[in-house]
């Protein structure tokens, strides 16, 4: 089905409520498909609320990731030999493109994000973006089939340029934007289909972030087992043909699922980066003021602006300096851009308390990018014969994947309910705990994998002819996949929970951004490397140079990051232990009172971690301890 197309069916099954309502399908009418703007179950009865969402709505999105993901981790395995033995690009420029890639595929997640907290809603920003994908991919196939496109031999890093580099790097920065923007949105319209003020929906919130990364992971297993063998055995412009296939399929399922979703249309006025703009400029205006004894005087929505606000935010003692925005004064104009409410700072505290969280998890995201270039290009010189078959080089992965297909379940159906009854926390631990976990098997992989190429390397000096087994990187695969499993479903959860309902998008963003992060660094660190290797070993070539991996030192550069990841993990036990999760959400029931007309003084107590705990004779909508981890 060409472009064109595929648009037209986003549009009408998008947009056309009368049209569904009429197909011989399972959907419901489409007079009650809700759009939510801004509203929960108090405004709307409860039949109508509770016919909309759950997971129900979200195996839609569970079909589009494990189909998108078919493609999309196949190409992240087998993408740095495509470009080494099709596009000539030596070892270190192959391993580089991807990462460059794959860090601006996450990058652009959060322009994904902040599209749909501002213009967009977050299920037509995922079909927007996925318009791009299915694009880009295209492109992808149309080189790979074209032998006028594939550039000649020429000995140099890269030997491709003009216009076959142009479609190159075209269908590249599509198919990043088109994949970045809907990991920004797909994840938290995921989330919006869970409302965490009912006390079984929060629960089953946090096994969606399970199922998930588990769909994910079945479709990963697909991707890495037959489109990798189709493209390395049979030729590479099939598994590429695959992968778009796949993918348009995907997107079809997710605009189908429209009637059942629970929908929050955004408002400009609500974008977070405006928003957090606002904060730091207004406080900046104001530093040389001094912040009022009480902070019950500084100022907070008046009700008119409550209508169209989910929450209100109760007041913390961090971040002191940011309170500034929300003074008001004899002359101050109530405009966003002269005073800001409490709420609106705190919105900002927030995602500020996020950032050291996001930071630690950087060092093990450029872990995984060797797992995905160096580990297979090990591979694809090793013994790779199971009994009388060749598995692919990047088929390895697999063996991570099955172990999380097995895991993930029993950890959800067994372990979260077993932990619940000992931490009452609906996610059995908490999700910094999750992240912990992985950040320590994350080095303790790399460790691993310093020891196999020690390994490999002397057998293949030994004698080349007989090289010991792919197998052997199933360890640092299969440690490194439990790690993943812990940290990325704790990282979405985390930035979904925490952040505030405005900002969902943005800041589930966060993880992809931790990744992004992570694959840059992947590409400054080999640069570095290289450069500073150069000048200090005796034989003046780098850890990482040339083509012939044998001739290279890569067990010195999987071990210094180990011991990189070792330091990163002490400096995440600082910043975790340091971290205050959000306050519960208060009661929908009750009514917060308008501070700015001068509501009674709240009395503070001093707690352990340097926070407040307030607490109000009056009614208020924020009475809520701060959260302990």
């Amino acid at each position: 089905m060409s472009v064109t197309n595929y648009v037209l069916w986003c549009y009408i099954l998008s947009y056309s409520g009368p049209l569904l309502s009429a197909l011989p399908l399972p959907f419901p009418p489409a007079s009650t498909s809700l759009l939510i703007s801004n509203m929960g179950p108090e405004e709307m009865t409860k039949s109508e609320y509770k016919e909309k969402g759950g997971f129900r709505a979200s195996a839609f999105v569970f079909v589009l990731v494990a189909l998108e993901n078919m493609g999309f981790v196949a190409n992240m395995v087998s993408l740095v030999l495509y470009f080494g033995y099709v596009m000539y690009f030596n070892i270190s420029a192959a391993a580089n493109t991807l990462t460059n890639f794959m860090g601006s595929t996450f990058l652009l997640s959060l322009l994904g994000g902040f599209i749909s907290d501002t213009f967009l809603s977050r299920f037509t920003t995922s079909l927007l973006f996925g318009f791009f994908e299915v694009l880009g991919l295209a492109l992808v196939t149309i080189q790979a089939y074209s032998k006028d496109l594939h550039p000649t031999y020429c000995g140099k890093s890269s030997c491709i340029k003009g216009g076959m580099a142009v479609m190159l790097y075209a269908s590249l920065a599509l198919l990043a934007l088109g994949s970045g923007g809907v990991k920004g949105a797909l994840p938290a319209l995921g989330g919006d289909q869970f409302d965490q003020k009912d006390p079984k929906e929060a629960k089953a919130l946090a096994r969606f972030f399970n199922w998930l990364l588990l769909s994910t992971t079945l479709g990963a297993c697909i991707g890495v087992t037959g489109i990798v063998w189709v493209s390395t055995e049979k030729d590479w412009y099939w598994g590429f043909f695959i992968s778009t296939v796949a993918t348009f399929i995907g997107f079809v399922v997710l605009a189908l699922g429209k009637p059942y979703y629970r929908l929050r249309e955004p408002t400009p006025s609500d974008s977070p980066i405006i928003r957090i703009a606002q904060v730091i400029a207004v406080a900046i205006k104001n530093r040389r003021l001094a912040l009022p004894e009480n902070p019950d005087e500084l100022f907070e929505m008046n009700e008119k602006e409550k209508v169209f606000r989910e929450e209100t935010i109760s007041h913390t003692n961090q971040f002191r300096c940011l309170d500034k925005a929300a003074i008001v004064t004899n002359d101050s104009k109530l405009t966003p851009w002269t005073v800001c409410t409490v709420t609106q700072v705190e919105e900002v505290k927030i995602l500020t308390r996020m950032l050291p969280i996001l930071g630690s998890t950087i060092i093990m995201n450029t872990c995984m990018a060797q797992l995905q270039t160096f580990s297979v290009q090990q591979g694809n010189i090793m013994d790779r014969h199971l009994g009388k078959k060749e598995v692919p080089a990047p088929s390895i992965p697999v063996i991570p994947l099955a172990f999380m297909s097995i895991l993930i379940p029993i950890y959800e159906l067994f372990f979260v309910p077993f932990a619940r009854k000992i931490t009452h926390h609906p996610s059995g631990i908490t999700q910094l705990q999750r992240i912990g976990v992985g950040l320590v098997l994350s080095a303790i992989s790399m460790t691993v994998a310093g020891v196999v190429e020690v390994k490999r390397r002397n057998q293949a000096l030994k004698d080349i002819t007989k090289p010991i087994s792919l197998f052997w990187l199933s360890f640092q695969y299969g440690i490194f996949g439990i790690a993943d499993m812990f940290t990325l479903v704790g990282l979405l959860e985390f930035f979904y929970k925490e952040a505030p309902v405005c900002m969902r998008s943005l800041s589930t963003s966060f993880t992809w951004l931790s990744l992004s992060f992570g694959y840059f660094l992947s590409t400054l660190f080999v640069n570095i490397i290289n450069s500073v290797t150069k000048r200090i070993t005796p034989s003046k070539q780098g850890w990482l140079h040339g083509l012939d991996l044998n001739q290279n030192n890569l067990n010195l550069f999987y071990w210094f990051l180990a011991i990189l990841s070792s330091l990163n993990f002490v400096n995440y036990l600082y910043w975790a232990s340091w971290y205050k999760y959000t306050p519960e959400e208060p009661d929908p029931d009750t009514k917060p009172k308008d501070l700015s007309t001068g509501p009674p003084l709240a009395k503070e107590e001093n707690t352990l971690d340097g926070g407040a705990k307030e607490t109000n004779d009056a009614p208020s909508s924020v009475q809520t301890e701060d959260a302990k981890q």
